[in-house]
């Protein structure tokens, strides 16, 4: 999450509140994160010195804007440029998400690492599916087993169609 909010910060000093509505506005499509979670990653990132306090509103609430430092962008850059981690979609959305503050000549790596990525698990998946047609099911957990290969089956096909995506991005990655 300290990531996504670097990526946030890095397109404007925001506030709490501001990485709160940001996060409503477009990155719990592919980042789930509640308020309180959003907090402890905030004061996570000015305790590293990854962001620092921009200015603070007068009166009793105080309201603090944050911004990133020179530490943030290096920590942000070497986790865009760096290898995926965790669940693939989130580690590859969350990136597409932020791709444009690469320059331009950086991008097509990244997009190539989701995509083998992505061809690796895809790989995994149909290699899983091919054991598990060779196994003998009893009659009793048919259904069960029936549901958990359509289940395999959809990962299946949504990491191809994801594949498909990421190697057409690649011959335009503008």
């Amino acid at each position: 999450m300290a990531h996504v909010i670097l990526g946030l910060l890095l397109i404007y000093p925001q506030s709490l509140y501001d990485l709160i509505k940001s996060f409503e506005a477009g990155v719990s499509l592919f980042y789930s994160a509640s308020s309180g979670s959003i907090k402890r990653a905030l004061d996570n990132l000015l305790a590293s010195g990854s962001i620092e306090v921009a200015s603070t509103e007068p009166g009793a609430r105080g309201r603090k804007v944050y911004r990133v430092t020179d530490s943030g962008r290096g920590e942000f850059h070497a986790w865009m440029t760096g290898p995926l981690s965790g669940n693939l979609e989130t580690a590859a959305l969350s990136r597409l998400y932020f791709l444009g503050l690469l320059e331009a000549p950086e991008r097509p790596p990244v997009l190539e690492r989701m995509r083998e990525a992505t061809e690796a698990q895809l790989g995994q998946l149909t290699r899983l599916r091919d054991h598990i047609s060779t196994l003998e099911i009893p009659d009793e957990l048919r259904d069960v087993a029936e549901s958990q290969a359509a289940t395999l089956d959809y990962g299946i096909h949504s990491h191809q169609a994801s594949l498909d995506w990421f190697t057409r991005r690649l011959g335009d990655p503008s």
